[in-house]
Parts: structure tokens; C-alpha cells; sequence
């Protein structure tokens, strides 16, 4: 099957948690020659294992994701996708509310639709889809890590997605007793098992809340309820003794905010 223009087919997914709003972006994709519906997901979760799981040749290149959802909204499955280091497709958002749009567009998203939405306006939205979908196909982009990054910014994570073995597991981010960097990677430490997360620390940081959790050293950041000891060292640093026997040595440049957290 070859589209209008000779090229092969966008792969399409469509994500939402109403029938009725699958059925009419169903309905509409089934018209377009230039695209191929190749999964619907109900929910986020539904969203993740999908998006996550299938074989790259057969994975959505474009998807039409709803905002809000109940358990996993469209952002925290995107956000996921990224700690998962798996390749993000081209989205089309789809909401109701004006504020998530605006965002979604302005740090870009391929387009979105604001519900309730018109045929033209969709046929917009999906020829731009289309139009970033095949530009990844010859050079992927960060863009939605980008719009992650915005997204991300003054918001505490209540979790983070891990990759083992094929699989997505989720790690709570009040039970990560301390995290270092590891290349291109994190390593979050948690109830005696380490997981890889593909991120900076400064962005692990930024996702974990700062009244519990203090760096320590460029490159480790400790959670304050799980450090047993802490030992002066020299020049105004000190050894940091974990509750798992793990010791760590802070820096000088780090070592006020532990002080003043710990007291």
C-alpha cells in the first residue's frame, strides 16, 4: 500500500479514554490514504505497553494522544516513553483544555486538536503530523524531549519508568535512597536493586522534591531520610554513610544545603 504520494504509509495509534472520541479519530484516519491505524489504546497504561513494546518496524510513527486520562495523562506516557529510552513518535495532541494545547504547541508537538474539533481542522493537524512523522524517518529528533523537558520543569515526580529485560517497571521516587551517574544514565538505588534511568542527574534532580532529596557531589544525590551517618572530612566536606552501608563523600560546594537539610 503506497500513499498519495507514492511514499509508504504513516503509522498511526490513536490514544483515548472516550469510545466516541477514538471512533470519530478512527473514522477520520480511515480517509486518508497517507496514514495507517495500526493500534488504539484506551488509557495511558494501555498507551505505554504499546508504544514501548512492539517491534520498531511496526511501531507507531505518529500518534494522536489525549492529555487528559485517568492514571497516565498523554504527558506522563510520553515522559515515561523517555526514562524507557524508547524512540518518541510524532504527536498530535488532543484536548479540551486550551492551556495544555498551547503548550503542547508551543514547544514542538506536531500540532494539536482542541476538542470539540472540524474536519478541516483535523486535516491540518494530521497533514503536519504526517509531515514530522516522515522527516524523523530520515532525521530523528529531540523535539519532544524538549517539550518533556518544559513539562518537567517545577514538577515532582511521583515515579519513574525503567527498562529491564524488555520490560517497563515503574520505581517510586520516595523509595529511591540515592542515585549517581552512570554515563549517559542515572542509576536510581532502591530497596537494594538499581535501576537505569536515561537522563542527567541535574535532570533526575529537578523531577525529585528537594525537601528530601540534596546533592551531594556532581555526580550523586542522597535521599535525607535514608542516611545514617554523617562524618566531617576535610576542607568543609564529609563522608556520607547511607542506611544500605553506602558511603558517599560530598563536595565543599554541596555540603551547606546537606548541613542545613540534616539539621
Amino acid at each position: 500500500m503506497t500513499a498519495s504520494d507514492g511514499l509508504t504509509p504513516v503509522r498511526v495509534a490513536v490514544v483515548d479514554d472516550e469510545p466516541d472520541a477514538r471512533d470519530r479519530l478512527r473514522a477520520l484516519l480511515a480517509e486518508s490514504p497517507d496514514v495507517r491505524v495500526v493500534a488504539e489504546c484506551v488509557d495511558g497504561a494501555d498507551a505505554l505497553r504499546t508504544l514501548a513494546e512492539r517491534p520498531a518496524a511496526d511501531a507507531p510513527e505518529l500518534v494522536f494522544l489525549d492529555v487528559q486520562m485517568p492514571e497516565l495523562d498523554g504527558f506522563a506516557v510520553l515522559e515515561a516513553l523517555a526514562d524507557a529510552s524508547a524512540a518518541l513518535p510524532a504527536v498530535v495532541f488532543v484536548t479540551a483544555y486550551d492551556a495544555y494545547a498551547l503548550k503542547a504547541f508551543d514547544v514542538s508537538a506536531a500540532d494539536y486538536l482542541l476538542k470539540p474539533y472540524d474536519r478541516a481542522r483535523f486535516e491540518r493537524a494530521l497533514a503536519r503530523g504526517v509531515a514530522k512523522a516522515r522527516a524523523a524517518r530520515r532525521a530523528p529528533t529531540d523535539d519532544l524531549r524538549a517539550l518533556l523537558a518544559v513539562v518537567r520543569r517545577g514538577h515532582v515526580a511521583e515515579r519513574f519508568v525503567v527498562r529491564r529485560g524488555g520490560r517497563l517497571y515503574f520505581v517510586r521516587a520516595e523509595d529511591v535512597e540515592w542515585a549517581d551517574a552512570e554515563g549517559n544514565y542515572v542509576r536510581l538505588h532502591a530497596g537494594g536493586a538499581t535501576h537505569l534511568v536515561r537522563d542527567t542527574l541535574s535532570g533526575v534532580e529537578s523531577r525529585l522534591d528537594a525537601e528530601r532529596f540534596v546533592r551531594v557531589h556532581r555526580s550523586a544525590i542522597v535521599n535525607i531520610d535514608r542516611v545514617a551517618s554523617l562524618e566531617p572530612y576535610f576542607h568543609g566536606e564529609y563522608v556520607v554513610t547511607m542506611r544500605d552501608g553506602t558511603k558517599l563523600t560530598s563536595s565543599r560546594t554541596y555540603s551547606a544545603r546537606l548541613r542545613a537539610l540534616l539539621k
